[in-house]
């Protein structure tokens, strides 16, 4: 029983989210999907059928049959659960080849699978920034360099971390020249800096270019004793983007100290991973508690995954990221015909369209979700005021007739609600 006292305070604090307009308890219910010939998968919502562009399934590989018989094969032959965490009662062996393939798949030594991205950010940036203790050699004396604009598992790995203030830092959106500055300043200040951003941001679809990141980190990591730590958490990028579907890396010709990826977005399966040089890895495999003590993904999600993996390396997963891109381009020529103002340049499969208030956001994303088609609108405080969108997801599984149909119905409601001319 809650005591009275605390369960008006709850009581008050729903209200307050209420009232804001930004409640997330009350998701929709999918209760099954149907399969029509050559088309997306229709979400079945109160008995309607759906088509999303609110997900993040980029190659639609969860509903792929190779991906799903591969999950079915790894529950059949190791149960379906993994029976308690690795060191303690073992890891299958499935895990272990998914690690290997990860790593061969962003050309790195060695791979870790999380049981999230978001566990694998609190863990992982914990782990490199910590503060010195009884328990670690590893020095407290680091600075940490952030994207401003950094996905909310990175800000709250860098908050679990327990640094003080003066050990923070932020570089402006997308701005390296303002990283540079960063760097500079802190010449002889502490023992190593760790700079850490997203690879595709997932607001706007835009990518921070990696290639040129890393220069910079190079440039300065004489400049420090331990050296410059690049850290990209590029979880909408790998298996989305790029050439080969290798992510914000690939398409900036980059390679970091740390890749960050999850196995629930273009992958189709579910899971976080990190990838990077063994001696790290092996470091990270000591003393990350939400690795240590938590279960991994379950099998049959591993089997799925290295599944997945496998697939997007082949000429069958190069299809798919060809159409993918196809129908971002698809897209974007019928938004900007329709009247569209795009929040951000983004040749991503996350396609912002700026809207800009919060009022008409609400009503496009609802009359979309009466034509059968589910958006998701950001506002404020996740953007800033004014600049409120609703985030349009391509996926590799919609066909031509999906985004078309979708781009008239967009058309219409554009022009309902005068959000267009």
């Amino acid at each position: 029983m809650i005591p009275n006292g605390f369960a008006e305070v709850l009581k008050n604090e729903l209200k307050r989210v209420d009232d804001a307009s930004v409640t997330k308890r009350n998701e929709r219910v999918i209760e099954t999907f149907e399969f029509p010939s050559g088309r997306a998968p229709r979400a079945i919502i109160n008995g309607k059928q759906y088509v999303l562009f609110n997900a993040n399934d980029y190659l639609g590989l969860r509903f792929n049959e190779k991906v799903k018989a591969a999950e079915h094969d790894a529950s059949q032959k190791y149960g379906a659960g993994p029976g308690g965490v690795r060191f303690i009662c073992g890891t299958s062996a499935v895990h272990v080849e998914l690690e290997r393939a990860l790593a061969a798949f962003h050309g790195r030594d060695a791979g870790m699978v999380f049981s999230s991205a978001f566990a694998l950010n609190l863990g992982v940036l914990h782990a490199l920034l910590k503060g010195q203790s009884k328990d670690s050699l590893v020095s407290s004396n680091v600075l940490v360099v952030s994207d401003e604009l950094n996905h909310r598992s990175i800000i709250d790995g860098i908050r679990v971390a327990g640094l003080p203030s003066e050990q923070k830092a932020i570089f402006k959106h997308l701005n390296l020249a303002d990283l540079r500055r960063v760097l500079k300043e802190n010449i002889g200040k502490y023992a190593r800096a760790v700079v850490i951003t997203d690879g595709i941001f997932s607001m706007l679809g835009e990518c921070q270019d990696l290639g040129a990141l890393q220069q910079v980190a190079d440039e300065f990591s004489s400049q420090y004793p331990e050296g410059v730590l690049t850290v990209v958490d590029d979880s909408h990028g790998v298996a989305a983007y790029g050439r080969s579907g290798r992510g914000a890396e690939e398409a900036t010709d980059a390679k970091c100290t740390l890749l960050i990826g999850t196995l629930g977005k273009g992958f189709g399966a579910d899971g976080g991973y990190v990838v990077g040089d063994r001696l790290v890895i092996d470091y990270l495999r000591e003393s990350v508690a939400s690795y240590i003590y938590s279960n991994p993904v379950s099998p049959g999600t591993a089997g799925a995954a290295l599944a997945a993996v496998t697939l997007v390396d082949s000429p069958d997963g190069k299809k798919l990221l060809e159409k993918v891109h196809r129908n971002v381009e698809r897209f974007m020529a019928g938004a900007s015909k329709a009247g569209y103002t795009f929040a951000a340049a983004s040749s991503h499969p996350i396609q912002p369209l700026l809207i800009g208030d919060a009022a008409k956001t609400k009503a496009l994303v609802a009359e979309l979700a009466a034509s059968g088609y589910l958006v998701t609108g950001i506002n404020y405080p996740v953007v800033p005021k004014g600049k409120d969108e609703i985030r349009v997801q391509l996926s590799a599984a919609h066909s031509d007739e999906d985004v078309d149909e979708f781009l008239a119905a967009l058309a219409a409601a554009g022009k309902k609600l005068q959000i267009t001319a």
